[in-house]
């Protein structure tokens, strides 16, 4: 019988291949820090935005995965690059003259703007958390301002004092000639103003750590390369960090990419060996931009949780991670449906099915049921010609559908017309565009509303769809697809819905009809 640990063993899952690569790395040796380390980077340059949970949760996934297959321990970093100098303004955040004030400070030296935190650094750490705790996620978080000041980095700097050289020669060879002209791998914070100075090193004094440079006045300083008083620029201290830390594993985004051989180089140089690595791709807004956290276009993770639960999130997340996908509003229905249908798969499943299962993978292999006996879109068609304006206005409709179901017996549901409503009003109806049928759909409509007014079985999803279907067939509708679009069109005000036999069996066949017929004299697109 095959166990779940073998099947995952040559699982095709994504996240079974890239734990198993990890695995490979200790083939023959256990870790000697005793764990195998998954690093995930945030950079708090703006408000954590949903790709940043996006490289927690697929790592986390892998990181699950890993267990799965092996008993070596494991932990998850999430580090934030807050010792950055800030190099612009987000656009999304107040007090735009402040922080204008405080560009090339080091984040957490930048106040916060929103008056809440030490520093806007520790602000949008604070974010992430914050963020990070609502789905549960099992991490250790680490600050680069803590990393640098607290000494734990030392050694690595003093290495890359030592190593500088070697460190500049991958550094300048992906350089143009003119930014090697004033490049150094370490930026100096300014003693006086508190800035991280982007200035040419005029000597590094590998015996002792230190590196003198002239600021922006011409005055000269020499400064230890410990205790926080030098950082690393951005690509040099991605592969100290790998060094330093001893990271296993991280994923980072498409735009990475070809810096992938230099943080690895530098990893290697500094006396480390280099993770295994995932790229993803990108997310974009609804112009098909990347999303960005300075420009706060896309999604943010509270926008998707106003309208949809967080599993969704992770659904919609585990799918296609080397697939470029839109992040915009119309794609959560389709995620939270498409999350139900899998978990209602699950229990049927073999084990090797079930590992390939993205629920198995969101719940960590403690998969629910689902009681989403109504679809979430036919919430959102159900919301539309209810009027309803909270969920107790669906319920009504919901347990003629279903009298075996209520809020407290089915939780998911309940939670989902409360979704399903506020969706509705604040993206569906703003958008519907109801047409008067043409004379052709006319007939149909009235032959539909006449065979509903006949219909003496009970309200049986299906075999309404096939009536429907008929009458479609009957009126010359070819292809189907089109009298279907005008179904939608005339009755919603959409161009697309649900099967439309599972739609009358919720409304209801009486109310179908006198939808119908509303539509019939007009008064739907008026």
């Amino acid at each position: 019988m095959t166990t779940l640990r073998d099947a995952a063993m040559t699982s095709k899952a994504w996240p079974f291949e890239e734990a198993r690569r990890v695995l490979k790395r200790y083939e023959k040796k256990d870790p000697e820090k005793g764990f195998v380390l998954f690093e995930t980077g945030y950079g708090p340059s703006g408000l954590p935005h949903i790709g940043t949970f996006g490289e927690v949760a697929r790592t986390t996934m892998i990181r699950r995965a890993f267990e799965m297959i092996s008993d070596i321990p494991t932990k998850l970093i999430c580090f934030s690059d807050d010792m950055d100098g800030m190099r612009k303004v987000p656009e999304n955040v107040p007090q735009q003259d402040l922080l204008k004030a405080n560009l090339q400070k080091p984040l957490t030296a930048v106040p916060d703007p929103f008056g809440e935190f030490p520093s806007f650094g520790d602000h949008n750490n604070a974010m992430l958390r914050r963020f990070l705790d609502t789905f549960g996620f099992e991490y250790d978080f680490m600050s680069a301002t803590e990393f640098y000041k607290s000494g734990q980095f030392d050694a690595t700097l003093v290495k890359a004092a030592e190593r500088y050289d070697a460190i500049m020669k991958i550094m300048l060879a992906s350089l143009r000639e003119e930014r090697q002209q004033s490049y150094s791998c370490f930026l100096p914070i300014h003693p006086e103003t508190g800035r991280v100075l982007y200035v040419p090193i005029k000597h590094v004094d590998a015996a002792k750590g230190e590196i003198t440079f002239d600021d922006e006045d011409g005055r000269e300083w020499t400064l230890p390369v410990t205790g926080g008083q030098v950082k690393l620029q951005w690509k040099p201290d991605f592969g100290a960090r790998w060094a330093a830390l001893d990271v296993d594993f991280e994923m980072y985004g498409k735009d990475h990419s070809t810096n992938t051989p230099i943080y690895d180089g530098i990893c290697e140089v500094l006396g480390g060996k280099k993770p295994e690595h995932f790229t993803y791709e990108l997310f974009l807004d609804d112009q098909g931009q990347k999303i960005s956290k300075s420009k706060g276009n896309g999604l943010s993770i509270d926008e998707w949780l106003t309208y949809a639960a967080t599993e969704s999130l992770s659904y919609f997340m585990y799918q296609k991670p080397k697939t470029a996908k839109r992040l915009w509003w119309d794609v959560i229905p389709k995620a939270v449906d498409e999350y139900h249908q899998q978990l209602r798969a699950f229990p049927d499943q073999k084990p090797e099915q079930q590992l390939a299962n993205p629920v198995w993978h969101i719940h960590r292999g403690q998969v629910p049921a689902s009681d989403m006996v109504v679809p979430f879109s036919m919430l959102l068609n159900l919301a539309s010609v209810a009027g309803a304006q909270d969920k107790d206005g669906l319920w009504g409709f919901i347990k003629r559908y279903a009298p075996e179901a209520s809020p407290e017996t089915h939780p998911q549901l309940d939670e989902a017309a409360g979704y399903a409503v506020r969706y509705f009003n604040d993206f569906v109806a703003p958008g519907r565009a109801f047409r008067r049928p043409t004379e052709q759909e006319a007939g149909a409509l009235d032959d539909l509303a006449g065979r509903l007014a006949e219909w003496d079985d009970a309200a049986d999803p299906e075999a309404l769809q096939s009536m429907v279907f008929a009458v479609g067939k009957d009126h010359g509708f070819e292809p189907l697809r089109d009298w279907f679009q005008a179904l939608y069109q005339v009755l919603l005000g959409a161009d697309q819905g649900p099967r439309f036999g599972g739609f009358i069996a919720l409304y209801g066949i009486e109310e179908t009809r006198d939808l119908i017929a509303r539509a019939l004299r007009g008064e739907l697109s008026n």
